[in-house]
């Protein structure tokens, strides 16, 4: 607009400088935050409004890193920079002669921050599972998308000669989730042990710790779980539904014809959808006594298999699946909106020949957070930046 030409190596040393002292700035806010005492570090801070409503949720996303060696270190770094395994709770291992993964993908961590408007109900304002989450032709096809391998193609819909169950007249409610009003977000490539840090002195910063109602949401990859437990304890986990749609799928069409299989995922999902977990698990111990003994080489994709999984999956999070309190309280139950924010990071720095070194990963990943979330946090800078000019040229010290 201004008639300039700015050329691509430009952008790229302002993109590198302007992103590596946002990175500066995060990081001495963390250092901080965690030098404040615990009394502190849960409570919010002068000059900030708690919102009614707060809501943390963290996932994993995707890069390549590329890092040019000298020589020598090439054998060293084989032995060290085995691809990160990014954790999917509901994706199918691969078989050991597909295990290998190109060595340049790694993980980058998201955490979304956002703040909602809800109502609070005496009882749960919809305890009528929505048509959409009992629809034959539509959950087949959601729960092969967040599988890296499909199921066995009998327990697709549209492939299927039988007729399947037809959805009944009182699932036709709909389920209105709490709208967003604000949203922040954090990324890194840093490991999951200091990505935790950097969610919770930015949710300390919003003044998440003294909202009335809070809640953090996740799948089932442990990681999450392990960063609710050290820093969001006073949060409501609350596991997405959606992948536990998937897992109460996959196990009711096991060893199943289409027809008979869809009968039960109704009955369960229904359960699942009240918070009832026990009566799925209790089900769903019965089905795996009736499979018999899993055998030590037995196939991901045998009925036994997928079944002994979502037994354990089920069990191990029974308690982050209290669905109907949730709603009740007016929280959200699906993470749909950490993983939409994966997907915005993804547009940015994922593609089979975009590479990123360390430095320069961890510096756009930061740029990209700033450009995604409210508030103008870059506009935010260019105004401390500018109050701190001294007149004298900056100079980067030596790593």
């Amino acid at each position: 607009m201004a008639e300039l030409d700015v050329g691509d190596k430009q952008v790229r040393r302002v993109c590198k400088t302007i992103g590596a002292e946002r990175v500066a700035e995060r990081d001495a806010a963390v250092l901080a935050y965690q030098a404040r005492p615990l009394t502190e570090r849960k409570a919010v801070p002068e000059g900030v409004l708690a919102p009614a409503v707060a809501a943390v949720g963290v996932d994993g996303g995707r890069l390549q890193i590329f890092e040019r060696l000298a020589k020598g270190q090439e054998a060293a770094q084989a032995k060290v920079s085995e691809p990160e395994e990014i954790q999917d709770d509901v994706a199918l291992p691969e078989p050991a002669a597909e295990a290998k993964k190109p060595m340049h993908w790694r993980e980058d961590k998201i955490g979304l921050l956002m703040t909602m408007t809800s109502e609070c109900h005496s009882a749960d304002p919809c305890p009528e599972i929505p048509a959409s989450f009992v629809n034959p032709h539509w959950i087949p096809e959601l729960a092969r998308e967040l599988n890296k391998r499909a199921p066995p193609k009998e327990t697709s819909a549209d492939k299927s000669t039988e007729q399947p169950a037809p959805v009944p007249k009182e699932a036709s409610t709909e389920w209105q989730s709490p709208e967003v009003a604000t949203k922040h977000l954090v990324a890194t490539r840093r490991p999951w042990e200091q990505f935790g840090p950097m969610v919770a002195a930015a949710a300390w910063s919003l003044g998440f710790f003294g909202a009335a109602r809070k809640a953090f949401l996740g799948d089932g990859a442990g990681n999450n779980w392990t960063l609710w437990r050290n820093y969001f304890s006073s949060f409501v986990p609350i596991l997405d539904f959606i992948h536990a749609l998937t897992y109460v799928f996959h196990s009711a069409l096991a060893g199943r014809s289409f027809a008979e299989g869809w009968l039960v995922y109704n009955r369960w999902i229904r359960w699942v959808w009240l918070g009832e977990m026990e009566r799925v698990i209790a089900e769903l111990a019965q089905r795996q006594a009736e499979l018999g003994t899993l055998p030590a080489d037995a196939k991901e994709t045998s009925p036994a298999k997928v079944v002994s999984r979502a037994l354990g999956y089920l069990q191990e999070n029974k308690e982050r699946m209290r669905y109907a309190d949730y709603r009740r309280q007016g929280l959200p139950i699906v993470s749909s909106y950490v993983e939409s924010a994966v997907k915005q990071f993804n547009y940015r720095v994922k593609g089979t020949e975009k590479f990123w070194r360390e430095t320069g990963a961890e510096e756009i990943l930061q740029l990209r957070a700033d450009y995604l979330s409210d508030g103008n946090p870059l506009s935010q800078f260019w105004q401390r930046r500018q109050a701190s000019e001294s007149g004298q040229p900056r100079h980067r010290t030596a790593a």
